[in-house]
């Protein structure tokens, strides 16, 4: 009896522990105190990269916008991963190199999308089935419509 009890408790203590919280760090490793460091108009390119590393990425459109982001996660079991804390500095520079700007936010930015799983909406004219699967009868071979060859 008491070889069943341990075996149940020990059963029961393996089977709690697959349910723990797993949880991550992804992105860039962000330092505060040096963050805070970065002064408009007296740092450039190469003392922000000194100072705190290389960014995660940069603009698109603009090269003199440098990101920073960090995103901590925690997940539970086969759940969606859940953002626990988020950070972005985005720096900004002028044309010669100097930091124009210091922007940092939090997780008040992310953007909850929400997908329709019964239909994808589009824009233009809504046909029937059978609109679709007839409505291009007899069109293909006309002269002078795309797709149709020259008749000798």
């Amino acid at each position: 009896m008491a070889k069943r009890s341990v075996a149940v408790i020990f059963g029961l203590g393996i089977a709690l522990s697959a349910c723990s919280g797993i949880r991550d760090h992804r992105g860039f490793i962000l330092d505060p105190t040096l963050a805070d460091g970065i002064q408009v108009g007296v740092d450039n390119k190469d003392s922000v990269v000194r100072t705190i590393g290389r960014p995660t990425f940069t603009g698109q459109f603009d090269q003199n916008e440098w990101y920073y982001v960090s995103r901590d996660t925690t997940q539970l079991a086969f759940r969606d991963p859940k953002v626990t804390k988020q950070t972005v500095l985005r720096v900004q520079f002028d044309q010669a190199g100097n930091v124009a700007s210091v922007q940092k936010t939090g997780k008040e930015l992310i953007a909850q999308v929400d997908p329709s799983s019964d239909k994808t909406p589009t824009l233009g004219r809504k046909r029937s089935f059978f609109e679709e699967l007839f409505g291009n009868i007899g069109t293909i071979s006309q002269p002078g419509l795309p797709g149709s060859s020259p008749q000798q």
